[in-house]
Formats: C-alpha cells, sequence, structure tokens
C-alpha cells in the first residue's frame, strides 16, 4: 500500500510503527458554528482512509480532536451572552449530527482541548526545561531557531518566513526573541475562559493542543497525521516542532493532506456569500450525496462544489443503490436456492472488480478509480443477476456489492419506508416536547426522521417536511 506523504513529497509504501496497527491523527474542528463542506471534505477522505484500513486487518487508532476553546468561540460565546463552554458544546453536538448524516465512523477517541490542559501545562514545562521555550510576561513563546528542523514539512526556509509572521503572531510582538517564535501560552483577557499555570492565569496556543493529545492518546510516535493542506503550514510544522523537541523523537511517519474545496469555481468564504454548511446541503441532499460527492475525486486533487456536479453524484450514487436494490429483491424472490453451473462461472470473475478496486486503494487511495471499480460490478451485476435465477448468485453479488461499498462508507440498503401520517404523527410529537421544553425528546425524534431521510423545516408557517 502507498500513501503521498507530504514530508518527502512523494509515494512510500506504508509500513507501520506497530505491525497490524494503524495510529491516525487527525485534526478536527473548531467548534463555534455548524460545520461547513469545507470541513467535511478531510472527515470524509479520512474516515475512508480508516475503513480501508480495517478492510485490510489492520487495528485503527484513529484520533479527531475538538477545539473547544478559541477566540472565535470566544466572540461567538459574547455576541449570545453564553459561556464559551455553552458554545462549544452546542456545536460539538451538531458536529456528531451532521456525521452520522455523512456516516462517518465516531473516532476511537474524540478528546477535547479543554480537558487536556494539564498534558498541556506538562509540555510546555518540558519544553522550556530543555531550552525550546520562554516565557515574557506570562506568554509562553517556542524558540522556533533552535529547532534545527523547522520547515521540514512545508519546506519553508526559516529566513523566507517573515511573509507568514501574521499566522504565527497571536500576542506580544515587541516581547518575542525572534519575530518567528510561536505561542505556547497566553495570559487570559477579559472575558476569556483561563486556567491556573505557573505563568499566568490564562489558555493554550492552538498548536500544543494536538501535540498533547496525539501524545496521550497514540503515544509518542504515531502512523499518519492528517488533514486539510491549509494546516500544513504553521499549524502542522508546529506541532512537529513542539513534539518532536519535548519527545526527542520522531512524531509521525507519514502526513496526509487533502487539497482545498471550491464553490463554483471560487473559495469559499462569508463575504463572497458561497459558505455552505452541510447542515444547508442535508436539506437539499442526502449526505450520502456529498459523501460520494467528496469521493469522485481524488483527495489531493481540488475539487469544485457545484449543483451540476452534485446532481451527477446523486445520479451515480442512485446506479449503485438501483442495483442493491434489485440485487436484494431477487434474492428474496428466487424460487432456485444454490447457485447454477453458469452462475458459477460467472461468479468466479467477480475477484477482479474487488482486485481492481485494492488496486485503486492502494495507490494513495485513489477513490475515483475505486468508484470506477465499484460501476463495472454493478454493470456486471445488472447484466447476469435475473429474475430466474438463484438466490444464493443474488445473495453473493450483493455481499461483494456491501463489502466495497462499506469501505466508502456509502449505504447501499434503503432506509425502510414510512407513511406521511407516521411523519406528522412524529413531528406533532416535537412540537409537544419542544412546548414541554423537553428538548431531547425533540432532538431524539429530529434524528429518528432524519435516520428515515426526512428533513425537518422550521418555518414562519410551522414546521414542513420533505424526503432527502
Amino acid at each position: 500500500m502507498k500513501l503521498y506523504n507530504t514530508m518527502s513529497k512523494r509515494k512510500e509504501e506504508f509500513v507501520p510503527v506497530e505491525e497490524g496497527k494503524v495510529k491516525m491523527y487527525v485534526c478536527g474542528p473548531t467548534v463555534y458554528n455548524f460545520i461547513h463542506i469545507g470541513n467535511a471534505r478531510p472527515m470524509i477522505v479520512f474516515d475512508t482512509v480508516r475503513r480501508y484500513f480495517e478492510y485490510k486487518g489492520y487495528d485503527v487508532n484513529f484520533v479527531s480532536n475538538f477545539t473547544d476553546v478559541d477566540d472565535k468561540i470566544i466572540k461567538k460565546a459574547n455576541e449570545e451572552g453564553v459561556s464559551a463552554d455553552e458554545i462549544s458544546a452546542r456545536y460539538i453536538a451538531e458536529c456528531k449530527k451532521d456525521m452520522e448524516g455523512m456516516n462517518i465512523k465516531p473516532a476511537t477517541t474524540h478528546p477535547l482541548a479543554t480537558q487536556e490542559i494539564d498534558g498541556m501545562l506538562t509540555m510546555i514545562s518540558t519544553l522550556i526545561e530543555k531550552g525550546y521555550a520562554y516565557e515574557k510576561n506570562g506568554t509562553v513563546y517556542f524558540r522556533t531557531r533552535n529547532f534545527k528542523d523547522y520547515g521540514k514539512l512545508s519546506h519553508k526556509n526559516l529566513d523566507d518566513l517573515r511573509s507568514g509572521n501574521r499566522s504565527l503572531l497571536v500576542s506580544g510582538e515587541n516581547e518575542k526573541e525572534d519575530p518567528l517564535d510561536f505561542v505556547l501560552w497566553k495570559p487570559k483577557k477579559e472575558g476569556e475562559p483561563a486556567w491556573g499555570s505557573p505563568w499566568s492565569e490564562g489558555r493554550p496556543g492552538w498548536h500544543i493542543e494536538c501535540s498533547v493529545m496525539s501524545k496521550k492518546y497514540l503515544g509518542e510516535q504515531i502512523d499518519i497525521h492528517a488533514g486539510g493542506e491549509d494546516l500544513i503550514f504553521p499549524h502542522h510544522e508546529n506541532e512537529i516542532a513542539q513534539s518532536e523537541a519535548a519527545n526527542g523523537k520522531d512524531f509521525s511517519k507519514y502526513w496526509m493532506h487533502n487539497a482545498f474545496l471550491n464553490i463554483d469555481n471560487h473559495k469559499m468564504s462569508k463575504s463572497l456569500g458561497n459558505f455552505r454548511t452541510v447542515r444547508e446541503i442535508s436539506e437539499q441532499y442526502d449526505l450520502q450525496i456529498l459523501r460520494f460527492f467528496m469521493l469522485s475525486a481524488h483527495y489531493r486533487s481540488p475539487l469544485n462544489f457545484s449543483a451540476e456536479l452534485m446532481e451527477a453524484s446523486k445520479n451515480g450514487l442512485e446506479r449503485i443503490l438501483n442495483a442493491a436494490d434489485n440485487l436484494k429483491y431477487l434474492s428474496g424472490n428466487a424460487k432456485e436456492e444454490k447457485m447454477t453451473d453458469g452462475e458459477k462461472e460467472q461468479f468466479a470473475k467477480t475477484p477482479q472488480f474487488a482486485a481492481a478496486f485494492e488496486t485503486a486503494m492502494e495507490d494513495d487511495f485513489n477513490t475515483a478509480d475505486a468508484i470506477a471499480a465499484v460501476f463495472d460490478l454493478v454493470k456486471f451485476a445488472n447484466t447476469t443477476a435475473e429474475a430466474e435465477g438463484s438466490k444464493e448468485y443474488a445473495k453473493a453479488l450483493f455481499g461483494l456489492l456491501v463489502k466495497l461499498t462499506d469501505v466508502l462508507g456509502l449505504i447501499v440498503e434503503k432506509k425502510e419506508e414510512i407513511l406521511d401520517e407516521e411523519i406528522e404523527a412524529l413531528i406533532a410529537e416535537r412540537q409537544a416536547a419542544r412546548k414541554e421544553k423537553n428538548f431531547a425528546r425533540a432532538d431524539e425524534i429530529r434524528d429518528e426522521l432524519a435516520a428515515k431521510g426526512i428533513v425537518l423545516l422550521d418555518t414562519r408557517e410551522g414546521v414542513k417536511w420533505k424526503k432527502a
């Protein structure tokens, strides 16, 4: 199996630190709002990578954090007049709903930055003791130039980095020994959450959080560290510097980064008015379609989101679902139990589809070619499985289709049908629960309907619904 390592800028054979095991850390979202489709791309991509490792028999320890203390969270909390904890808890819950809709498996561990402060204090103290960090007026900075390999991931030269200063500077610019030094700990400002430390009452810098959470849940050396390409510099570069300076070991063997997602050929931004959340997409499309769309291009290729491409993805996914439905119907209604000799001969050809699928996935997780292999299987199933055929043949083809699509996180068994009167009854129950302030039950009903492909829309005229 080969994967592209951002560090070496080439595809490398995957050799785990520990045989049969994969230790993988993926940077998660900062939870101050609903996740957008840019956040969704790494979630879907690296969930698929994880699924393939599991398909190949690896024991995967998959860690993905939630950044639950950050300037944006504090700003949102102050705007609403609530605590930062309340904002982060709300949007972690909403993020998990969207992840479930995209069929993203829960991580082995989803650590929260605010629950790992002690580990951060320990690592910062170690860096100070080793001469890699220093304190000025309650702020602790990392001495970037003391880490000789700084820039090895982003392939940037320290002396050419001054253009990147704005990304690295957080506070106290003129207190730094060097403009390129970055913050490990900063004193609190008025109205901010804070924790006690030997240097000041304050909070950690963003970069130290991931170094500490990765070390705690995966150990000092991991197999794969992943995220969007926007994290290469400075975030991942700084993580390497901190972790390797503190632990005295190489941090991660492989670094994987997905390319950007554009909207209608433009970079997604609030100022352009093309900022799309996953929740908004879910009101137009089943999130399985979004997942299929994300996997239809190689993860290292820029991807353009548009209505036309989503419609094409909807049609593509429908072809797979229809083939699955047909096989399921045939396996339930066929008169013959066992495969005929002709069917056995046909089924003997099916390993080629699994082989093509695996070849694609083992070449740096080429999901576009893996999907092409699934379509070849679909075409084969549509032309060889017949009403006069056997249950065994239809079931065997269905089993293979489920096995391959499951690696891609695509659910090929359609949700059970729900009648309109059942929907209306559940909506009425949800409205009653909300009046009684039983929000847990109200959320439960929304999730139950969502699982059955029903999207609720809260409008001025009341609650409306539609099938995804």
